[in-house]
């Protein structure tokens, strides 16, 4: 396969109908340290990583609050601010840490809209793109925890809402209160457990965000289950999966991310290649 490198080869989607993104986006949890703790192992990398990303036409950058905590968003100031007009950075609040690999929910209005404020200041920007409620706290009602953004909205500092690892009916329980452009779960090639999301996001229009969309590398080891198939379309097996999620909906958002530049490169190598029904449906039933 001969690449062109350019991510616009994804397509694009309209984000809440007016707020256009490269299709296939980057994930900027890994441009921190183990655990998704503290500063990176090569904090330079991280910043060639990133603006290598835009040079090869991402311009869908997600990260959170809790990357870090803090580290992923202040690392994207650093590498791409001022920020080119196109590109859009979606954030998370919503979840704390307290140490490596440790996440606790807390959905309090009051601390939602405190770390969207800082989360401002990070990005260093007046408005967040896209702000995804990171999970719903169960001791607090979704329509607090959504109404937080939504006053954060009216005041124009958040443009656009999203949630992350939701039911169905979670959305739909959300929608009561703001609208919601985009859902972000766990989902590849391996993990369909949100398939009944997908398809209903599709219907609606919704932008759905998979994340670990390459199964943190176990999909596409040497001699895993796509490793064949690739061979026939001179790719490598994470390009396959990833043509895999563009191919499955329109609405499909993936986020690979990674702390090299080769990686990334060998991800946007994905944006050229097109399957076909009965490719879709092979990759489908061989994993």
């Amino acid at each position: 396969m001969t690449s062109t490198l350019n991510a616009h080869a994804s397509g694009t989607f309209q984000l809440g109908g007016d707020l256009p993104v490269t299709r296939l986006g980057y994930g900027a949890m890994q441009i921190t340290g183990d655990g998704v703790w503290g500063e990176p192992a090569d904090r330079a990398e991280a910043v060639r990583v990133l603006r290598r990303a835009v040079e090869l036409g991402v311009t869908f950058f997600d990260t959170a609050d809790s990357y870090g905590p803090d580290v992923s968003e202040q690392i994207i100031r650093e590498a791409l601010h001022p920020y080119a007009d196109d590109v859009v950075i979606a954030t998370k609040a919503g979840l704390t840490r307290t140490g490596p690999g440790e996440w606790i929910p807390v959905g309090r209005p009051a601390y939602l809209k405190q770390q969207v404020e800082l989360s401002l200041r990070k990005l260093g920007v007046d408005r967040i793109d896209l702000i995804q409620l990171h999970r719903i706290d169960a001791e607090v009602p979704v329509a607090d925890q959504v109404g937080a953004f939504k006053e954060l909205q009216e005041q124009g500092k958040v443009r656009h809402i999203g949630l992350s690892e939701v039911t169905v009916d979670q959305l739909k329980e959300a929608q009561k209160t703001a609208e919601i452009v985009s859902v972000q779960n766990l989902f590849n090639l391996g993990d369909r457990s949100a398939e009944a999301l997908l398809d209903h996001a599709t219907a609606e229009g919704i932008g759905f965000i998979p994340w670990f969309p390459l199964a943190t590398g176990g999909l596409v080891k040497d001699g895993g289950p796509l490793a064949e198939l690739a061979k026939q379309h001179d790719a490598t097996p994470s390009q396959l999966a990833l043509a895999w999620l563009l191919k499955r909906s329109p609405v499909m958002l993936p986020i690979p991310g990674t702390s090299s530049v080769a990686h990334l490169e060998d991800n946007i190598g994905a944006a050229d290649i097109e399957l076909t029904d009965d490719e879709l449906e092979a990759l489908t039933n061989a994993v």
